[in-house]
């Protein structure tokens, strides 16, 4: 038997199930239309039950919310929004009375333009605090005297625009790679990064399990901060520079340091999220067992899969379950031979609905397109992260809605502004459609809208007579907790929600196998299904057979392999009749599991 990384090292992380909870969104307490800490905890008995072992909150932290949180003013105080810190030490105390417990969000890259120590830092260039972000003067000037930014490198939350801001006080640019609201800090200044530690030790110390480590990857930059490569097009002044930002020469050196002088003094599970790599050994410097850095980080193959290849997230490229069982193989076994972990994710809030991407979200397949998913998920080696909503089996927005009114987030605004200005007015309307479809299938936006609890006025997210600061999607009468819930486990139709709960308990009983087995891949590249074998050292072996297209399709068991019972399935209440060897038939969107 190959080697079966990660089951001479059990660890609680491991094993954990993880939630992501987008608080805006989640649910709203205190009558003001805007998700609150007091409305987290007053679901925790419906995660409980689903399953969940840890909830990781994004951005809760004091922030004018340029990008919804991640944009922080002060890393120990909780935004008014939000509630308080009373409130998230109530948080904790009722996690743990339910076993439970909470992962924050470190977002330390940049902060937000009004955090103190910017503000002192932009104040003079003689500030103490000057090199605590990174200050360049113009590269030169136009005719007319304007400001040139150092380099060519493109906001990341709106590539029209450039990463350099210019302060009109100094006289200089400071890098902000993802909007003018959040410089950059300058981690090659060892203040910066004690100051880091010590906001770090003060949440752990206040009962947090771990981290979540926004874009974590970036904080080392190329130094001599060239151009980028111009492959955005002659129509375009800035260009991405990831190249020069993206796992930087001290990347690694800062993440032994961060394990030094804070996280080997805890038991503490961290997740990096890495956008930008996908070199198997570059990772498994940071997530190997023992690299002293980070658990895990989120490889984001499997969300970048419809990106055109080294282009900028709002593109459109073509794929098929070829690229999804292409992508799954190589992480799966990448982290078993070369001894490292995954994090298993496909939905986040930076990311479309899942069902909707991978999958057919139309009233007659949505359901099992959502436990299809579901069931891959729950059967793969790593840890699992789960979003808020996906298992309800929530759906993107409508193409209906209005770009202008609806959507809310920074990136999509950006870039409908860049559509507009470049292709709108009749300049280009094949390119303006182009933007439209970009939009309404990739936004962020459509992650992003209240939870669907009940069928009653706003879906349950916020009373009645109170207008969320969000529109709840169409479809919450049909699509919500309340109702799937309430549905019989064995009835005809199991419900998303159930769904998961059942296979997120089977993942745990069964955690040899899906969580510390063997993986390979079986049956034919080139057919629609993707299938693979999962492989214990006590409880056997587990088949998983996944179609992934909108029709029939026949798919033979490989020679030699026979499945002894096929234990749970998308359709109908769970139970698979099929024949243990030989030829099956896969109904649309059909994914089973079966016991060899």
């Amino acid at each position: 038997m190959a080697h079966l990384s990660g089951t001479d090292q059990p660890r609680w992380w491991k094993e954990s199930v993880i939630y992501q909870v987008y608080p805006s969104t989640f649910k709203d307490a205190n009558g003001d239309g805007w998700g609150d800490v007091k409305g987290i905890t007053s679901k925790l008995d419906y995660l409980k039950d689903l399953g969940i072992d840890i909830i990781w909150v994004s951005p809760i932290f004091k922030s004018p919310q340029a990008d919804m949180g991640y944009d922080i003013s002060n890393y120990k105080a909780i935004d008014p929004l939000y509630g308080t810190l009373e409130d998230v030490d109530e948080l904790i105390a009722e996690l743990k009375k339910r076993g439970m417990k909470l992962m924050m969000d470190l977002v330390v890259n940049h902060t937000s333009e009004l955090h103190d120590w910017f503000l002192l830092s932009r104040s003079s260039k003689s500030s103490p605090k000057r090199d605590w972000y990174i200050w360049k003067p113009p590269r030169g000037y136009t005719l007319s005297g304007d400001p040139l930014p150092p380099n060519n490198w493109a906001q990341i939350l709106g590539e029209a625009n450039s990463a350099w801001t210019y302060d009109a006080h100094t006289k200089e640019y400071y890098l902000s790679l993802f909007t003018p609201n959040q410089p950059d800090l300058n981690w090659e200044n060892p203040a910066v990064r004690a100051a880091v530690w010590d906001v770090m030790h003060f949440w752990l110390q206040r009962g947090a399990c771990g981290y979540r480590m926004d874009v974590i990857n970036l904080i080392s930059k190329d130094q001599r901060f060239p151009d980028a490569e111009v492959v955005l097009g002659e129509d375009h002044d800035y260009h991405p520079g990831g190249k020069y930002y993206v796992n930087g020469p001290r990347l690694h050196e800062y993440l032994r340091e961060m394990y030094t002088e804070v996280l080997c003094k805890y038991d503490t599970v961290t997740v990096g999220e890495m956008p930008g790599v996908s070199d198997i050994d570059e990772i498994i410097r940071t997530v190997g067992s023992n690299s002293k850095e980070l658990n895990m980080i989120f490889i984001f193959d499997i969300v970048d899969i419809d990106n055109e290849p080294g282009k900028v997230r709002f593109t459109l490229h073509p794929f098929s379950v070829h690229d999804i069982r292409r992508i799954t193989n190589k992480w799966q076994r990448a982290m078993i031979d070369k001894d490292g972990w995954n994090s298993v994710f496909v939905e986040n809030h930076d990311n479309p609905r899942s069902v909707s991407r991978y999958c057919d979200d139309s009233d007659e397949w949505r359901v099992k397109g959502a436990k299809l998913l579901a069931l891959m998920q729950a059967t793969l080696a790593g840890t699992l992260f789960v979003y808020q909503g996906e298992e309800l089996g929530m759906r993107n927005v409508p193409v209906e809605w209005d770009i202008d009114t609806e959507y809310k987030d920074i990136e999509g605004i950006n870039f409908w502004k860049k559509t507009k200005a470049l292709y709108g007015d009749g300049k280009d309307p094949e390119k303006f459609a182009l933007g439209r479809r970009i939009l309404e299938k990739k936004a962020r936006d459509h992650a992003r809208t209240p939870v669907q609890w009940d069928a009653g006025p706003n879906a349950g997210f916020c009373e009645d007579g109170v207008k969320p600061w969000m529109r709840v999607n169409d479809d919450w009468k049909e699509i919500n907790a309340e109702r799937q819930m309430s549905k019989e486990k064995d009835a005809e139709e199991m419900s998303v929600w159930h769904f998961w709960q059942r296979v997120l308990a089977s993942r745990k009983m069964h955690k040899d196998v899906f969580v510390y087995g063997d993986y390979k891949s079986v049956g034919d590249d080139r057919a629609e299904v993707f299938a693979y074998l999962r492989t214990g050292k006590d409880s056997g072996r587990g088949l998983v057979v996944l179609n992934f297209s909108g029709k029939e399709v026949e798919w033979d068991i490989p020679a030699g392999m026979e499945v002894q019972v096929w234990v749970a399935g998308n359709y109908s209440n769970g139970r698979v009749e099929k024949e243990g060897k030989g030829r099956i038939m896969l109904r649309p969107w059909e994914g089973i599991l079966g016991r060899c």
